[in-house]
């Protein structure tokens, strides 16, 4: 194995750790959040958020919110107060971007609400270039994580331990949040890919992750970041469907974009077959 191919997949673990949480509810885990990403350095387009996501199961695109109909209205405290606390499998879709271009695009499959496994699949891209400057699929088991490069055919999965901070983020503290905010916070219900949901809004500082999210909180911290504006659609059982973070560096903004899609029972991913 080259030292180059060694780094791509240690940046790629990473970054795939991170998404991994990327939306996580309380119901139902995090994938989501995503950590907050850096300025779209070729590391930063790696490493779009910090959290989720069996052939890996697409996500759709979110669609355009729209007015939920009035019988599906609910009350988001009382959602997130009956959350299921159950694990359960979801896909997950992240999507990077820094005006208007797509730094990097993450989709996968993977359990919240236990000890987060899953399977994800990474493309990073740069300005200018037609081919993935990384593209890497992952799989995390119970004990260890495996990595393989998918722009090189045939290559074979690489073993590495599973990293200590791979810890699920509770999406639902991010709603409670922003309920604690105040009434500005609460958008209303709308319908985000068919489902309805409602939507919280309002911007959450830095100081606020220390207890919720301590990695996203010390890295924030390091870059002098000093928070970001949040938006989070929960659906009637509490569980986050989208979510956008907007982050803001150096005068360099990146938003992510996060959809969790086909909820369902729990499954197993189990380490790959040599071979």
């Amino acid at each position: 194995m080259t030292t180059s191919r060694t780094t791509a997949l240690t940046i790629a673990a990473t970054a795939l750790a991170l998404a991994a949480v990327a939306g996580c509810n309380d119901d139902t885990g995090p994938a989501a959040q995503p950590a907050p990403a850096s300025a779209p350095t070729a590391a930063a387009a790696a490493s779009p958020t910090s959290l989720a996501a069996t052939s890996l199961a697409a996500a759709p695109s979110a669609a355009a919110p729209s007015a939920a109909p009035a019988d599906g209205a609910f009350d988001p405290e009382q959602a997130l107060a009956g959350a299921d606390k159950a694990p359960y499998a979801v896909s997950v879709s992240i999507k990077t971007e820094s005006d208007g271009t797509v730094l990097s695009t993450t989709k996968g499959r993977s359990n919240f609400n236990s000890v987060w496994v899953g399977r994800m699949e990474m493309r990073t891209t740069a300005p200018g270039v037609a081919e993935p400057i990384l593209w890497i699929e992952t799989l995390t088991t119970p004990d260890a994580n495996y990595m393989r490069d998918l722009s090189t055919p045939g290559d074979d999965w690489v073993r590495m331990p599973r990293s200590t901070g791979d810890a699920v983020i509770d999406y639902t503290d991010f709603a409670k949040l922003l309920l604690a905010s105040g009434p500005s916070a609460r958008k209303g219900m709308e319908t985000r890919n068919g489902v309805a949901a409602y939507h919280l809004a309002g911007h959450i500082g830095v100081e606020q992750l220390s207890t919720i999210d301590p990695r996203t909180y010390k890295s924030m911290k390091a870059k002098g970041a000093t928070g970001f504006e949040f938006d989070q659609w929960i659906d009637r059982r509490g569980r986050t469907v989208y979510v956008e973070q907007q982050v803001e560096q150096k005068g360099v903004k990146v938003v992510n974009k996060v959809t969790f899609s086909d909820f369902g029972p729990a499954e197993t991913f189990a380490a790959p077959i040599a071979g």
